[in-house]
This record gives structure tokens, sequence and C-alpha cells, in this order.
């Protein structure tokens, strides 16, 4: 059914302007007249094409400082939209922005209009850009948050690149190994036959596992495949998600990289969300959603509802087990004070230091354990085929 946008004035005099679904724009006006309003324009609604492609966090940031910088310098918020829909690089940011340009000239709020497309702008962003309309700074808050955004986006970055150079050492174990299995232990294996020797336990391993990969390769594949999808299945749960979760922050070294940077995301977006006038109900519920971590998200939520009967965020978050009582001390202190957002920000601004730290003792642990592990693995096989060798040569002494 078709959607159209009306101007009409009421009965006292006040002029509306909203959008009604109907079969054509005489039974808009017929509903109009029905509810005894003058009637100024109506318009049917363009369809606005669907955003394709994937909007970067990038392109956000960029979109994000430049709307702030036109909003202040004076130009109205359809106008600075418009002229951002123009000039952004994404196709799928351009589509996006133009749909909130309709929306916005349709009547709708800012945060109403991005609100439509949470693949680009998320609960946070609109519930800032929300609080910023309300409050008249909204440049202010667009600046907040790209600020925001960019120092989110290296914290993600530092902890994925973290896990890159064990996924590549990895990635050339298991390929080593792929390729000695098939190609040369075969060759071994055929030379030990002809000579009759009674193989060494070590070397009769390595060759079972050679024979099962050349003749099971499917089922390893199809074994894999299965485990990581019923992985999927039960990480999609709640309690699944929960276990794993927990695992993941009591895993060593690795969870204290996790556990660090979740403190810092926690800390900053609240503070965030807080300074920028949201409620710190709403602040703690949008906060949960961006946790990324289902025990964090639990001990978030369950802070919310210490807030809402009456009782400190401190609390809750020290029952939880995951935040440092530093975090805890320094939280309760700006409860007391009035300064939670300041000392929210000051705790992030620490934890962001404390992630590079363990970023850095990560790579400096893994980097000789993965060699050695790499060592031990293909120099084993190796060894376990020569054994047989030295075997023959003391045989023939």
């Amino acid at each position: 059914m078709p959607t159209f946008t009306y101007t009409a004035r009421a009965a006292g005099g006040e002029l509306k302007t909203a959008t009604i679904e109907a079969q054509s724009r005489e039974d808009v006006v017929a509903q109009l007249r029905r509810q005894r309003m003058t009637v100024v324009k109506v318009d049917e609604q363009k369809k606005v094409k669907k955003a394709g492609g994937k909007i970067t966090m990038r392109d956000i940031v960029i979109f994000t400082r430049q709307f702030s910088t036109m909003i202040n310098s004076g130009l109205p918020l359809v106008q600075a939209l418009d002229i951002l829909a123009k000039q952004s690089e994404s196709k799928a940011l351009q589509e996006t922005t133009r749909a909130v340009v309709f929306d916005v000239e349709s009547g709708n709020t800012v945060a109403d209009a991005l609100g439509k497309h949470p693949k680009a702008f998320s609960d946070l962003y609109v519930n800032m850009v929300a609080a910023g309309e309300a409050g008249g700074i909204l440049d202010t808050i667009l600046m907040r948050l790209a600020t925001f955004m960019e120092k989110n986006d290296a914290l993600v970055r530092k902890v994925k690149g973290a896990m890159i150079y064990p996924g590549v050492i990895m990635g050339v174990a298991a390929t080593a190994i792929t390729v000695l299995l098939i190609f040369v232990i075969p060759t071994f294996e055929s030379m030990f036959a002809s000579v009759g020797l009674q193989l060494p336990l070590p070397t009769r391993v390595v060759i079972a596992m050679s024979r099962f990969l050349k003749g099971y390769w499917w089922a390893l594949i199809a074994g894999i495949v299965g485990a990581v999808f019923l992985g999927k299945k039960y990480y999609a749960t709640s309690s699944g998600k929960l276990t794993i979760d927990r695992m993941m922050l009591r895993a060593p070294v690795l969870g204290d990289v996790l556990r660090k940077s979740a403190v810092s995301r926690f800390t900053r977006t609240l503070g965030t969300l807080i300074s920028s006038g949201v409620s710190i109900l709403d602040g703690l519920e949008i906060t949960a959603k961006t946790a990324g971590n289902r025990v964090i998200q639990d001990a978030i939520m369950a802070s919310r509802a210490s807030i809402a009967g009456g009782d400190t965020i401190a609390a809750p978050l020290q029952k939880s087990a995951v935040f440092p009582p530093m975090v805890i001390s320094m939280i309760a202190v700006g409860e007391q004070t009035g300064g939670l957002d300041e000392m929210l920000s000051k705790i992030a601004d620490f934890y962001d230091e404390e992630v590079d730290a363990a970023v850095s003792g990560l790579l400096a642990l893994m980097e000789p354990a993965m060699i050695v592990f790499l060592g031990l693995v293909v120099g084993g096989m190796v060894v376990a085929m020569y054994l047989p060798i030295f075997d023959m040569m003391n045989a023939v002494q």
C-alpha cells in the first residue's frame, strides 16, 4: 500500500505534518476531512532503494565528524544531510543518508530517521543523537560520537591484531603437517615395507595418521565442518553463549586481554552516554547490548536492576567477579561525588593503555610458544621416520 506525506491544519489552527498509508491520494484527503482537518498538501512517498554493500566504521566516523562540523557552522539539518549524501564515497552510505533526508523532510527527528537503519547506526548512536537533539547540542554530541567510535575501533583492531600471528602460525603448521603426511610419509612407508623391519611405536603412529588422512580426508573435513556448525549453534543459545564467554574470560593470557578490553569498552561507552545526557538506566541498557560478552552483559544488566531499585551500580559489578577492584572502587567514588561520567572516562583511558600492554605481552608469549609447538610437531614426525633408519644402521654394524 502506498505511503503519503500530508500537511494539514487542525481545527485549532495548528499545522500538522505526518505520514499515512492509503490506497490513493483521494483516500488520504477523505480521511483527513473526516477528522475535520483542512488539507494543505499531500505527496506520495517515493520508494527509497535499500542500501547495498557494507558500511564500515570508518565511513560512519567521517560522516559523523562532517555532520558535526556542518551543524556547528549553522547549516540546516536537511541541507547538511543532503550534502553528506552527495559527497560520501560509500554507495551504501549514500543511499542510507538519502533515506534519512527523506524521513527528516517528512517530519521525523534525526534520531528516528537514523534508527530505521540499524546496520549503519547502532542503538548507542541513535540514543546519543536523540539526547543531542533534545538538549540542543547535536554538534557537540556528534563530535563525541566520532571520538568514541575511533577509540572503540582502535581497541577492537588491537585485540583482532593479537589473533593474527597465532592464526598464521597454526595455518603454517597445518599445511606442513598435511604435506608431510600425504606426500613424504608414504615414501618412507614403502621403503620400510621393502626391508621388513619391526617399526618403532612413534613411526607406526605417524604412518597410521598418514593412512587415515589419505583414506578418510573427507571424514576429517566433514568432522571439522560439523564441529564448527554445532559450535555456532551452541553459541547461539543463551546457555552456550554464557558458558563459552565465561571460558574465554578464564583463558590464560588471552582472557586477560579480553577482560581489559571489555572493561575499557564498558566504561567508555557508559561514560560517553551519561555525559551526553542519556539517562543512567538507558545508558546501562545500551552498554549491555554493546558489551560483546554475555558475562559482562549480565553484570551490567544486574547493575541496571540495582539502580532501578534505588541501589548503586558498583555492588552488582563487584558480585560478578569480572571487574577488577580498582574499577569498582573508582565507579563507587564517581557515584558518590556525582562525577560518574568523568570517572568512567578516566578508567577507559587507563584500560586502553592496559590493553596495549596485555596485547604486547600476549604476542611476546605466543611467538616462542608457537615456534616450539611447530618444531615439536614437525620435528617429531621427522624423527619418527628416521628411527627405523637408525635401527637399520645399528643392525648393519
